[in-house]
């Protein structure tokens, strides 16, 4: 995501955190490309150790074999076709989207085709996250939930692409203004994603809900918290980011007083 210098007086403006939420959605859209390759390395691998006992039944090979083709959309890129790759013979199944909406829309249309024609399918339990993710962005909330549950529900996956489909949830219970219910997804992503991917997002998102709800003073702890548990890390970037923003409308986490070394003297 990229950063955006913000003026003093921006900084200042009384809607400024609600503008920096928008960086929610852009952490979504710039995950999705990396969630459609790893779906597909693990369609094209057999999909793991999880998917062989599947791969008996010839309704399962066959699925699997066209969720490749139902998941072509997910990689197709957004923007204008390059000069030296355009001509009268452009493939249209490999064009470029219009827009980022034209192709969420194509992505959603065909994962749910695609799910129509195998249910009860582990593939169909698999094309859940990216048909997730694409209802996401185009606030199609309940929907969203509906498939992230229902890839949590029956995914065996690595923690990697669970801890995506559990941050996925909070964000669309943000997305329809649930807060307290956001801010219980995003502590379940804390609890349950035990692995490095995401590493301090679940404790950045409970900052940024509290932020949401007024609770600015509780927030800037928690992103302080964030700093002190996971420096280096992406969480650590966006949490020094909203304290950047706290401070200028005035709102500090207390000064951290280094405890004193264990001289068995009072300090003078």
């Amino acid at each position: 995501m990229a950063d955006k210098k913000l003026t003093r007086k921006e900084l200042k403006a009384p809607d400024a955190f609600q503008r920096a939420g928008n960086e929610a959605r852009d952490w979504v859209q710039t995950r999705q490309r990396n969630v459609a390759l790893l779906v597909v390395a693990l369609v094209i691998l057999g999909a793991g150790v999880g998917f062989a006992s599947y791969l008996a039944n010839r309704s399962e090979e066959r699925a699997e074999q066209e969720l490749s083709t139902a998941l072509k959309p997910v990689e197709r890129p957004v923007g204008s076709q390059p000069a030296e790759a355009a001509g009268s013979d452009t493939d249209t199944d490999t064009a470029p989207f219009k827009t980022q909406m034209e192709k969420d829309q194509a992505v959603a249309a065909g994962l749910a085709q695609f799910e129509s024609a195998h249910p009860n399918t582990r593939a169909a339990a698999t094309a859940e996250l990216p048909l997730a993710q694409a209802s996401l962005r185009l606030a199609k909330y309940d929907e969203a939930l509906k498939s992230f549950d229902g890839y949590l529900k029956a995914s065996g996956q690595p923690d990697a692409m669970r801890a995506l489909a559990l941050e996925g949830r909070g964000y669309a219970y943000e997305g329809k203004g649930e807060l307290d219910r956001a801010l219980a997804a995003f502590d379940e992503l804390t609890q349950k994603n035990k692995s490095d991917f995401l590493i301090g997002m679940g404790p950045y998102h409970r900052a940024r809900i509290l932020a949401q709800q007024k609770k600015l003073a509780d927030a800037a702890v928690s992103f302080q918290d964030v700093q002190t548990r996971f420096p280096s890390s992406a969480a650590a970037r966006l949490a020094g980011e909203r304290l950047t923003l706290l401070a200028a409308q005035g709102v500090k986490p207390p000064a951290v007083v280094p405890a004193l070394a264990a001289t068995g003297k009072d300090a003078g």
